[in-house]
């Protein structure tokens, strides 16, 4: 279980950079044009549910190309260990599924982020920055970016507390052994105690999530405070 939170969690920080990054520099006018290609493949998968691009992973790479297993955690025979090979194999038999989610929400995160730059545009800050005579990386490190990144956290931190739920369908499709199969099974065979400590981890989850968040806001933005004034 510890070992599907910490993939799930990679996964979603993956994503989540990486879609934060390519929308931050796409509103660049001397941005890379390889970036603009890349758009519409990635929007594209983003539409994709996380299942439907899980089975056209596991046919084309796993069945058709042989370059990964077609499901499970690990190979039969091997229990979850600290040994280097073991968790090399885990980490082997992880990518399809990290794959799948990274592919199916790196879009959203994109198009997030590229959305909140082009509202910072304009803004009296940027307008005050670029009057100072300041280079433009700068403005667009530290006035741009860190403006935007403020709702793109709170986001982060909501889709990090829904993490232990896990992608059900992909684990179930993967046969990966997670809290998404552990709740699709309880499901099934109505063992409701279960379902109902898997929901509350969750609520804990997203409420630990939003704590963390709520302390690291400060730091981004010195606006944010909770001392009495």
């Amino acid at each position: 279980m510890p070992w599907t939170l910490t993939l799930l969690g990679v996964t979603t920080l993956l994503a989540w950079m990486m879609g934060t990054v390519l929308g931050a520099l796409l509103t660049q006018p001397n941005a890379p044009r390889i970036l603009r290609f890349i758009l519409a493949p990635i929007l594209t998968l983003s539409a994709i549910p996380f299942f439907l691009l899980g089975l056209l992973l596991i046919y084309l790479l796993g069945f058709q190309l042989r370059w990964f297993p077609l499901a499970g955690g690990y190979d039969q025979g091997l229990l979850p260990a600290w040994d280097p090979k073991i968790i090399l194999n885990m980490v082997y038999h992880s990518i399809l599924p990290a794959l799948s989610i990274i592919l199916a929400s790196i879009g959203f995160w994109t198009l997030g982020m590229r959305g909140l730059m082009v509202s910072t545009h304009g803004e009296d800050y940027l307008l005050f920055a670029e009057a100072k005579g300041l280079r433009g990386r700068t403005i667009f490190l530290r006035y741009a970016i860190r403006n935007a990144l403020l709702p793109q956290l709170t986001a982060l931190a909501l889709a990090l507390g829904n993490i232990v739920s896990g992608a059900v369908l992909v684990e179930v499709i993967f046969q990966y052994p997670g809290v998404g199969s552990l709740l699709y099974q309880s499901i099934r065979a109505s063992d409701f105690y279960m379902i109902q400590g898997v929901v509350f981890i969750i609520i804990v989850a997203i409420g630990l999530a939003t704590l963390i968040l709520d302390l690291i806001y400060p730091m981004l933005d010195p606006r944010i405070t909770y001392a009495r004034r």
